[in-house]
């Protein structure tokens, strides 16, 4: 079982933001909303991934809701964030210029993040984020958004996190993103704990 809690990133600087996105990052200038849960997300998740998979046909490895907005009852950013992995994210030419054309806009490149790419929609806001088979982050976005999912508790204690957050004063919104990692951590030990001795348990089992 991979660790879900292992080591992160260093909250990111402004230098590192200028250097992770195609274009200026972009400011804020007011405080992040942060919404009650809108059950027309999924209906917007279904449109983006059809869209998603005319486009890029079999180099759709795999295509998930995830973040905030695919939590039912979970208040969130009016923002639907997408999982797409397709074979090589670092190979842009085999599916940027398709997505391009399409009207998807390449926001993000980072390299020596898992070969990690982001994308906003033609016309609904999203973030597309594109990775590779493997890649650790996808464990991770799908254990969190299924642990909340499930358990209320966890979900009531990261929205109260999320609504205290967003009243702060940030720049940036990847600063109230990077706020959240200790919540977000926690979270994930404690999935990971339950998994592991449920693996222990059935190891015992005679």
């Amino acid at each position: 079982m991979s660790d879900l809690a292992g080591p992160r990133r260093e909250p990111m600087t402004e230098q590192d933001l200028r250097a992770a996105w195609v274009v200026e990052p972009p400011r804020l200038t007011g405080k992040i909303q942060v919404v009650d849960y809108d059950p027309e997300w999924p209906r917007l998740f279904q449109r983006e991934a059809q869209r998603i998979n005319e486009v890029l046909g079999q180099r759709v490895v795999r295509l998930e809701h995830i973040g905030s907005t695919s939590v039912p009852g979970l208040a969130a950013k009016p923002i639907i964030d997408i999982l797409l992995v397709v074979p090589d994210s670092s190979d842009e030419p085999s599916y940027v210029p398709d997505l391009e054309a399409a009207g998807y806009v390449l926001v993000i490149r980072e390299p020596e993040w898992y070969q990690h790419r982001c994308f906003k929609g033609p016309d609904t806001n999203i973030n597309l984020h594109v990775y590779s088979p493997g890649c650790p982050e996808i464990e991770r976005y799908l254990v969190f958004r299924d642990r909340l999912r499930g358990r209320p508790d966890e979900r009531a204690h990261y929205q109260r996190v999320k609504r205290e957050l967003s009243e702060r004063d940030w720049t940036y919104v990847q600063q109230y993103a990077d706020a959240k990692t200790e919540v977000v951590e926690s979270i994930l030990a404690r999935a990971q704990a339950e998994t592991a001795a449920g693996w222990s348990l059935r190891d015992r089992a005679p």
